[in-house]
């Protein structure tokens, strides 16, 4: 099993300056982030859009990363393997280095990025209205930093989620921006912006 992914080259049409990979939530899939490329206005950047691995059980057409249906989160494994393994290819297969690429998600596709992200040498990790699936542990060298941004009336991942994820990080030693907004469970152009702010911040 391997990760499909839409791309969208520079449109500078030189050679990427670095990888922005983001990662859709459950039930959507690669489609739903790529229209979002262009707001970003990073002409020197490509961006990459992996579809999950599992189909949706309700959803036609939509993907999962892993189960939700019960407290298993079955695939959560295969998911995290092939994903790791995926963006430790990218720099081979794209001739861009880890350390300038960075992994972001909405929702299930946020704690995606958080699972995996902070296990690689990446330049930055991102998490969009998502949470925080596993125990972070002090590692033998430093984390990416982390940008997340949350709203306060989300009632499908709600607000006190993203606040554990920025306490379990910040006690490990991750260095984290941390931004909450009066919206629900979406993206709005003020995170684009934020998000723009960080990818400038880490990636120079």
């Amino acid at each position: 099993m391997s990760l499909e992914a839409i791309s969208i080259p520079p449109t500078s049409g030189k050679k990427p300056s670095g990888l922005i990979v983001l990662l859709h939530g459950w039930g959507a899939n690669y489609q739903d982030l790529a229209p979002l490329a262009p707001m970003f206005n990073l002409p020197d950047y490509q961006f990459l859009f992996p579809n999950a691995p599992f189909p949706h059980p309700q959803v036609p057409g939509g993907r999962a990363w892993y189960s939700l249906e019960n407290s298993n989160y079955d695939g959560i494994e295969e998911s995290r393997k092939l994903l790791y393994n995926w963006l430790f290819s990218l720099p081979e297969n794209t001739g861009v280095p880890l350390e300038k690429i960075i992994v972001g998600g909405f929702s299930q596709g946020g704690a995606m990025s958080l699972d995996v992200g902070l296990k690689l040498p990446v330049a930055g990790v991102c998490s969009l209205s998502g949470y925080l699936q596993y125990e972070p542990k002090k590692p033998d060298n430093s984390f990416p930093p982390v940008l997340i941004c949350h709203g306060k009336l989300d009632p499908v991942v709600p607000i006190n989620l993203a606040q554990q994820a920025k306490q379990k990080l910040e006690s490990v030693g991750v260095k984290l921006q941390y931004q909450e907004f009066d919206i629900a469970h979406e993206i709005i152009p003020q995170e684009i912006m934020l998000m723009v702010q960080f990818f400038q911040e880490v990636f120079y």
